[in-house]
């Protein structure tokens, strides 16, 4: 499996691949994990579930993605899915620059491969058209791919699996449909952790423009001023989180809303279990794990109305929002009212019913019935790859027939270096062991008085 994603990191991705890869190891399968170096991280590392996991030592460029690069990538690929004998490669997420980037190389070197499309994208801004093309580029030869959610919001977006067939001209009878899950056995309430004096709104996100923190940060002081009995418990990083905090020290509310960082995975139920309220304000979203872990530990879900977000929870245990400032502060108010009245689910009674909901084992089953399909696929030739870059519009598909001329003029120089190695190899082999043996024959005629030497 290869993302840019994954612990220590925290998010619905790094849990996603984490619990299902660990299920698949449950199941006898052989899970290797490749994604770029952390803080503290680099190089291989062994978890004790079975996982075997490689921190590569790219540079990273943007919200925790390395560079394009292409070429750079390749014998680090080549050396990973020969080495550890890949029969699959899974690649997560399209916004991910390393998991595109290895599945266009495991195409070359005929591994087969699945994808697992995490995200929603538009057609009409610039960086969704980019984007777009190169998933598609990236999909050519991909034998399957996976959606998590059926559902898509009805003007920019289709169904997420519609969504993702118009992105990349992948072929829909290719495409599977599976949900995620969450480990029920872990996210569980706690009531007494709640103040109850106090009505906790619980954000667990990485603090970026796609998750809504513009429409966070707005949102944020007037449910402060409207709700005096009312606190934020904020848990994520990245590149909005400085306007949180201006808005926090603008507003005087350092003692209301409380930053808390990236939290690891294993512990974000500390931070759940605070809450009485979860509230995700994304902008795109094809499943929310967080909102399911949320519900799980007993917090009453309030969301925008966007992607396959409004067929995660029934309708008693989510409440939906439209993608404006007003209606969530409105939406969030009544929930608030309900909150402050006792007129909320009890924790446990939700929690019973996301065991029923959702399975980890069901999820790693059905990806298994996806991976046979996948191996039964037959390998492309270097002929065909290059047809179907073609077909993807003449000056495109010229350009992407020049990375895969320029990546297999790689491929075979890696390879001659890899050749002539062995043979520099096994002639110094040769050479060590007949010095050895000269030097016991030598020892052995001279213990017979003999000075011979063979």
């Amino acid at each position: 499996m290869v993302s840019d994603y994954f612990c220590p990191n925290t998010g619905g991705v790094e849990s996603h691949i984490y619990h299902l890869a660990e299920c698949l190891v449950q199941r006898g399968h052989q899970i290797v994990i490749v994604t770029h170096h952390y803080e503290g991280r680099r190089g291989i590392r062994y978890l004790s579930n079975g996982l075997k996991i490689y921190y590569l030592p790219f540079v990273i460029l943007f919200n925790q993605c390395v560079i394009p690069s292409l070429l750079s990538t390749l014998p680090a690929a080549r050396y990973i899915l020969q080495h550890e004998k890949i029969e699959i490669l899974h690649s997560h997420s399209s916004l991910s620059t390393l998991a595109q980037e290895f599945m266009f190389h495991a195409n070359l070197i005929g591994v087969r491969t699945v994808f697992t499309d995490h995200s929603l994208f538009g057609f009409a801004d610039m960086a969704s058209v980019a984007g777009n093309k190169m998933l598609e580029c990236s999909l050519v030869h991909c034998n399957r791919v996976i959606c998590v959610s059926h559902t898509g919001a009805a003007i920019v977006f289709v169904f997420s699996k519609e969504n993702l067939v118009l992105r990349s001209s992948f072929p829909s009878e290719r495409v599977y449909v599976i949900p995620n899950a969450l480990d029920t056995h872990h996210f569980t309430p706690d009531p007494s952790q709640r103040c109850p004096s106090k009505i906790n709104i619980v954000i667990a996100c990485r603090l970026t423009y796609r998750k809504g923190i513009d429409l966070l940060a707005r949102v944020i002081p007037r449910i402060c001023n409207e709700h005096a009995d009312v606190d934020f418990i904020i848990a994520g990083d990245g590149p909005m989180r400085i306007l949180l905090e201006e808005v926090r020290e603008s507003g005087y509310l350092q003692e209301r809303v409380k930053m808390v960082g990236n939290i690891p995975h294993n512990k974000i139920r500390q931070i759940l279990v605070l809450g009485n309220i979860f509230l995700n304000t994304s902008l795109t979203e094809a499943f929310c794990m967080t909102i399911l872990e949320a519900a799980s530990c007993g917090l009453h879900v309030v969301a925008t109305r966007v992607g396959g977000v409004p067929e995660v929870l029934p309708k008693d245990l989510i409440t939906l929002a439209d993608v404006s400032v007003d209606d969530i502060v409105l939406v969030l108010g009544k929930v608030i009212n309900r909150c402050r009245a006792g007129l909320q689910l009890e924790p446990w009674k939700v929690h019973r019913r996301i065991v029923g909901m959702y399975s980890w084992t069901n999820v790693a089953k059905r990806t298994e019935r996806v991976y046979m399909d996948a191996v039964q696929d037959e390998r492309h030739s270097y002929a065909n790859i290059f047809a179907k870059h073609l077909s993807k519009g003449f000056l495109f598909g010229i350009l992407m027939c020049i990375f895969v001329f320029l990546d297999l003029l790689y491929l075979i120089f890696l390879r001659i270096c890899d050749s002539t190695k062995n043979v520099l190899s096994a002639r110094h082999k040769n050479i060590k062991s007949h010095e050895q043996n000269g030097e016991r024959q030598w020892v052995f005629n001279n213990n017979n008085s003999t000075l011979r030497q063979s």
